[in-house]
């Protein structure tokens, strides 16, 4: 065991959770995001909750940040420019021939990261199966650096035509680049990416150029203010694919880290779904800008090898976490239309909801909830406590607009969020054939559980988990992420058992390259290997990851039973199969390092006395205001039950237990919430 810190920057709070490994001691803390200095707020939450003796002690430095993913929404990133393939210049341009919204005749494609005019090429041609067609014409390269001198080029992307299957003229542009004199950053495409198909991997490596001088300085600041507070640990983040990477690696492949916020609440959802024993984990962790939720199937979430954001594929392994703009400070307003409508705009950490006092007018969810009763007496984490008059006024014109009394326009807003949210579970649910019914909801976040009983109506979901700190859940999934690293490389061969050979002969390459960069191991560490192949039917286009038994390594199953695996993966899926052979597409290699384990025994405060007041407030299940007990979650004894209404009450959360729902304390210290339906 290890003692660690575990940080989560989200839109509105930034969440600290310190683990002793000694006491099984948590301390918690939650404080504003500070957007313009993230760094700064990180050092907020460390001092508000952790002794300077404690943080000197601790081993790791866990984080969750959204600087990646913020610098690509924002588009404040570096100057890029492109070296690419005489030919393929415009790439990024021509995409692929699908459009995002398919029924939008008006639908446009986000702008290029890279102009034109930056786009510079090269004469060079690697054939697919690596053979050299046409030799690289260095003096291209060199005339394309007197371009980007001129326009200012803060980092420089290399991304070649077949470069993953050879990437020597990768290798020659760098070193003509560093030659003359170009002392910027650069990314190379066979770095970033092993895989085929140009576009994604071209997109990935400018992602990568555009973010990496951003989250270089980030880091490195980081690293000094966190030194300046006496920490002297190891310092980790977490990758898009989940597990996590050192500073240092996240300086190489930033590009990794684009999701690193959201995967957080994810990699804990795992976690607790293991030690549960629970098949399918639905997450609902709602914060202050937006609403995530994930499906956690057999203990681990959903993996993708290509993730996609602001309208960019980004060609590397992610969890599937979908996001919408959907959370406690989601502005509620009238459309052009006279409807009502929430999000995707927040009133974010400044100024915050109107109940906050500190200057915000517009409505929000924690506005709507607060009037209506659901968070209790309104008092929040960080010292904050609500102003339910400047929430009622802010909700006043909309409810005028819509001829509702204030009441009416918050329950409007809160059964819009709720469907908003609902529906975004479908699409990890339903639309991928698994019964939500069947499911269990995870709910954390700030507004998680304050949400996670209309939700479970809305789904006719039965059971609802809300876990220890359950405001600070994504901190908490931060301290259980293994230290991991992935790649792959694309071979498409007909699938045989000569096809195996060499597919272990390519992952021997790619855990030699892995374990390099994981670095040496320390007694008493083991690592352990996953193996993947993608594969299809020939003449498909796209492919399905069938994981391998690999205890080494390497793949020991023959064709036969290759097949029998890819079969039973594809008709799960499609629900049918091919008469065609099937080939190997790709093959990907990962390796997890376990971080030391936290104690399992769950150390609750103290029991106290439940608090015996109550609070006149909405109950969905039953159309009208009625009283509603406020019970603190530390004088839940185990095996004790609550049944609603009920608002139970915690430092980082509230929980908004509605009539016909019951919570019962377990003794992992998770509240199981029942759907009574009768």
């Amino acid at each position: 065991m290890a003692t660690r810190i575990g940080v989560d920057i989200g839109g509105t709070f930034t969440d600290l959770i310190y683990y002793d490994d000694v006491s099984g001691e948590s301390l918690v803390a939650k404080v504003p995001t500070t957007p313009d200095n993230p760094d700064e707020g990180v050092v907020n939450a460390i001092g508000q909750a952790v002794p300077a003796d404690r943080v000197k002690a601790s081993e790791y430095f866990l984080h969750g940040t959204t600087v990646g993913i913020n610098a690509l929404l924002q588009r404040r990133g570096a100057v890029v420019g492109l070296l690419a393939t005489e030919g393929f210049r415009d790439i990024l341009e021509i995409r692929r021939g699908d459009r995002e919204e398919m029924y939008n005749l008006f639908w446009t494609p986000p702008p290029p990261l890279v102009p034109r005019r930056l786009r510079r090429p090269v004469k060079e041609r690697v054939r697919a199966n690596g053979e050299i067609h046409t030799a690289q014409e260095t003096a291209d390269v060199r005339e394309a650096l007197k371009v980007f001198a001129g326009e200012g080029v803060d980092a420089i992307a290399i991304a070649y035509m077949n470069a993953y299957a050879n990437p020597v003229h990768e290798i020659e542009a760098e070193r003509a680049l560093r030659a003359a004199g170009f002392e910027g950053e650069i990314s190379v495409s066979h770095r970033v990416s092993g895989e085929y198909r140009e576009y994604e991997r071209t997109t990935t490596t400018v992602i990568d150029a555009f973010v990496r001088p951003r989250m270089i300085h980030y880091l490195r600041r980081l690293d000094e203010e966190l030194a300046k507070i006496g920490f002297a640990g190891r310092l980790l983040i977490t990758r898009s694919g989940g597990g996590s990477m050192t500073f240092a690696e996240a300086e190489e492949r930033p590009f990794e880290t684009i999701m690193s916020g959201p995967v957080a609440g994810a990699e804990g959802a795992g976690e607790l779904a293991r030690s549960l024993g629970i098949d399918n984990l639905i997450t609902a962790d709602v914060g202050g800008t937006s609403f995530d939720t994930c499906l956690v199937s057999g203990g681990r979430p959903q993996l993708m090898y290509e993730g996609m954001v602001v309208g960019l594929p980004v060609q590397t392994p992610w969890v599937d976490v979908r996001s919408i703009g959907a959370g406690g400070g989601s502005i509620a307003y009238i459309d052009v239309g006279g409807l009502l409508q929430v999000g995707p705009q927040s009133a974010g950490a400044d100024p915050g909801p109107a109940s906050y006092g500190r200057g915000g007018a517009e409505p929000t969810v924690t506005d709507c909830a607060l009037c209506l009763g659901m968070l209790g007496e309104g008092k929040l984490a960080s010292g904050i406590t609500l102003d339910v008059g400047k929430a009622r006024a802010a909700i006043e014109p909309i409810a005028a607009k819509l001829n509702f009394s204030v009441d009416q326009a918050a329950q409007g807003v809160m059964t819009i969020v709720t469907a908003s949210m609902a529906n975004t579970i479908r699409e990890i649910t339903i639309d991928q054939g698994v019964d939500p019914r069947q499911a269990t909801l995870l709910a954390f976040g700030g507004a998680g559980p304050l949400m996670a009983c209309a939700l479970a109506r809305e789904l006719n979901i039965g059971t609802i988990v809300i876990p220890p700190y359950a405001g600070n859940f994504s901190a908490w999934g931060l301290l259980g992420a293994d230290l991991t690293q992935a790649a792959a490389r694309t071979r498409i061969m007909k699938l045989s058992d000569e096809a195996l050979a060499e597919a272990n002969d390519i992952l021997t390459g790619l855990f030699a390259t892995l374990e390099e960069r994981q670095g040496p191991l320390k007694d008493g560490q083991s690592r352990s290997k996953e193996v993947g192949l993608d594969m299809r039917y020939a003449g498909q286009e796209h492919n399905l990851t069938v994981p391998m038994e690999a205890p080494d390594g390497a793949i020991t199953a023959g064709a036969d039973a290759v097949l029998e695996a890819f079969t039973r993966e594809y008709e799960r899926t499609f629900r049918n199969t091919m008469e065609e052979e099937a080939e190997i597409v790709s093959i990907r290699a990962t390796l997890r390092l376990p971080l030391p384990r936290r104690a399992s025994e769950y150390r609750s405060a103290a029991a106290g006395d439940a608090d015996a007041a109550e609070v006149e407030a909405y109950s969905f299940t039953e159309d009208r205001r009625q009283p509603f007990r406020i019970v603190a979650r530390e004088s839940f004894a185990l095996g004790d039950a609550v049944e609603g209404p009920a608002i139970i009450t915690e430092e980082t959360a509230t929980t908004y237990l509605d009539a016909g729902f019951e919570a019962r304390l377990d003794a992992s210290g998770c509240l199981f919430l029942k759907y009574l339906k009768g």
